[in-house]
């Protein structure tokens, strides 16, 4: 199994570092210290924009841009290994995802569109996604029942004629709050007495469609958002054309499972850069302070628990490569992603675990100031905590492990 880029891949992701290291991360605390502190908080402050809008054009520019979807509009496209050592880098930057055309949800509605959609909402959702100038959500939890088990979601839709009418609410919701989102991807129960994953659908559905209402932007610890915020939303009477559903109807996990697979190792990759740079604020930190005539790096087991770091970080990236490479194997053999769910599984718990643990040591080097507004530790231990749960929490994840586990064994 290999696990190293190809030469392609080297060039990528040293293009991409260059660009995070010089241009892009130098500018992550102008870019959030605009960040209002009111109820439209996600909201893009006109610095903001300049920002962004700048960096974009610089990635286009640099040949930089939709790295995960380039064969989407006639690229060479990428393998996922190579994609792994690139949203790496991407990882030690806010903003870098999105400058590359490379964020979530975006990266994984692209892939739905791509691949389930109609040729006309490829012209009016994909398009404009790949070139940056939307914004789109993806619609699956709700705050009534338990999202862990997807066959729970209840948001009704009902035929009536020629439309499907849509009733009820979803959150976390990330980027619905941007006002450029323009398109949500929805999840649904159609068929509430069918089969347990037959029921459900995938619906496209406009934000400018009558009856969609944000009710709040979800915090994370009470302050810390996702950029564009993670949304509240009622949809009442929401109609959509018939049309508007994706493959068929009662296909809605198929659709759900095909595109939540690259998006859980997507995290992943981006994760072990941010544990990246927990431990080299860490390390930096406890090199320059001192306690007791000593540098804190040679005090309490310091230099230890950033030995421990580092072999946690480097166990955790050889977790999520051995997915990457399992993903782009099942892809080119059969297609069927099925067969790359374990190892998808266990980096998904593993990485985010190793990157919690790097930031919790990096926050208690910086002591009083690594809770602070002062450095991006806060931000970046309540961001990593999120992962734990997005796309399914560890205990999801466990399950899937246990039960290959056991099926290796011929005891399932």
């Amino acid at each position: 199994m290999d696990l190293q880029a190809s030469e392609r891949g080297r060039e990528l992701r040293d293009a991409v570092a260059a660009m995070v290291r010089d241009r892009i991360a130098p500018l992550d605390a102008e870019y959030h210290a605009e960040t209002g502190t009111g109820g439209d908080r996600w909201r893009h402050g006109p610095r903001q924009s300049e920002i962004l809008e700048t960096l974009k054009a610089e990635a286009r520019d640099r040949g930089l841009w939709n790295l995960w979807q380039t064969h989407l509009d006639g690229g060479p496209g990428i393998n996922t290994v190579d994609y792994a050592w690139i949203a790496e880098e991407m990882g030690k930057s806010w903003l870098a995802p999105e400058v590359f055309n490379c964020n979530a949800p975006d990266t994984g509605n692209m892939e739905v569109f791509a691949r389930y959609g109609t040729p006309e909402m490829q012209d009016r959702w994909l398009k404009p996604l790949m070139a940056g100038e939307i914004r789109s959500a993806y619609l699956m939890t709700e705050p009534s029942v338990a999202s862990s088990d997807a066959t729970n979601i209840r948001l009704e839709c009902r035929r009536d004629g020629d439309h499907w009418i849509l009733n009820g609410e979803k959150w976390w919701a990330t980027g619905a709050g941007d006002p450029r989102c323009a398109v949500h991807i929805v999840l649904a129960r159609t068929d509430p007495d069918g089969p347990r994953h037959q029921s459900h659908s995938m619906l496209v559905v406009p934000t400018a469609a009558p009856g969609i209402e944000i009710l709040r932007g979800m915090q994370v610890f009470g302050d810390y958002e996702a950029p564009h915020g993670h949304m509240h939303i009622r949809y009442t009477d929401v109609r959509v054309p018939a049309d508007a559903m994706l493959l068929g109807e009662g296909r809605g996990f198929e659709i759900a499972q095909g595109r939540l697979g690259p998006g859980r190792i997507h995290h992943c990759m981006r994760a072990i850069g941010m544990a990246e740079k927990a431990l080299t604020l860490a390390v930096e930190r406890g090199h320059a302070r001192q306690a007791f005539g000593r540098e804190l790096l040679e005090l309490g087991g310091n230099a230890e628990r950033v030995a421990e770091a580092r072999m946690m970080i480097d166990a955790a990236r050889l977790s999520t490569l051995r997915a990457a490479a399992e993903m782009d194997a099942a892809h080119h053999e059969t297609g069927d992603m099925k067969r790359a769910a374990p190892a998808i599984s266990q980096a998904k718990v593993l990485v985010p675990r190793v990157a919690q643990e790097v930031c919790d040591m990096a926050i208690q080097l910086h002591g009083g100031m690594g809770v602070s507004q002062d450095t991006e530790l806060a931000r970046l231990y309540g961001h990593i905590r999120t992962l734990r749960l997005v796309d399914g929490p560890d205990a999801v994840h466990l399950r899937t492990v246990y039960r290959a586990e056991m099926k290796a064994r011929g005891l399932r």
